[in-house]
């Protein structure tokens, strides 16, 4: 009896120490692109799974904030230039059922079998316009593709949820599937100064660290919702 628990005691340990290295060297991983505290874990899942798919680090860019014309910041979860344009990522965590469609300002999430249901804004406008805004940086953009990716994360459903042709709805576990897509499918495209991407890309995740410009940011995005409730 002795040795089972022994050897019990010995596997224990060794699983123990595996996911502790596991975690650890996946905490460095994501240290090549974004620190811990930015973003939502969903969004450092993400940026995990790019990275083991082997995206070049130097290519992924998260929790984005560009300075618009008007003086606000537009806020993204994440971006990445590829061989063949911009992708850029919208990620969210919901639970349930899923409702809506490419066209409605707001998608319906739905639990414990109907009992309980929340409004959140619809996700794919909410990348159109991210792409919109990014767009507007630079004049080389505008011969760039753009893919919009809508990623899931959680345990959740779509029930009767459309959407247009050129975005990429998918739960997590799907979404490398996309990436391979877009990147098999597209032709490379040709950057006229790709210095100048990488530095406004990397110019906007570094708003992201001042204080300031995040307070800013989420004071318009509450100044935006308190007006909808009451138009």
């Amino acid at each position: 009896m002795n040795l089972f628990f022994i050897i019990f005691a010995i596997i224990f340990l060794a699983v123990i120490i595996v996911r502790t290295y596991s975690k650890l060297q996946d905490q460095k991983l994501l240290r090549t692109v974004t620190q811990s505290y930015r973003g939502t874990s969903s969004e450092r899942a993400m940026i995990l799974k790019l990275l083991k798919f082997g995206t070049p680090n130097q290519t992924i860019f998260h929790d984005l904030y560009l300075i618009n014309q008007n003086g606000t910041y537009t806020q993204i979860d994440l971006v990445v230039a590829t061989k063949v344009g911009i992708v850029v990522y919208e990620v969210k965590e919901y639970s349930g059922w899923i409702f809506g469609n490419e066209s409605q300002k707001n998608w319906t999430q739905v639990l414990a079998y109907g009992q309980h249901k929340y409004r959140f804004y619809n996700p794919i406008l909410q990348n159109k316009k991210h792409i919109e805004d990014l767009i507007k940086q630079l004049p080389q953009f505008e011969n760039i593709p753009f893919y919009s990716v809508v990623v899931f994360w959680g345990d959740c459903t779509f029930k009767d949820v459309s959407i247009p042709i050129d975005t990429f709805l998918v739960k997590s576990k799907e979404v490398m599937g996309v990436v391979k897509r877009i990147l098999s499918e597209n032709q490379p495209v040709n950057y006229t100064n790709k210095r100048e991407v990488v530095d406004l890309l990397i110019a906007s995740v570094k708003n992201g660290e001042n204080n300031e410009i995040a307070e800013k940011h989420i004071k318009n995005i509450q100044s935006m919702r308190s007006k909808a409730r009451f138009d």
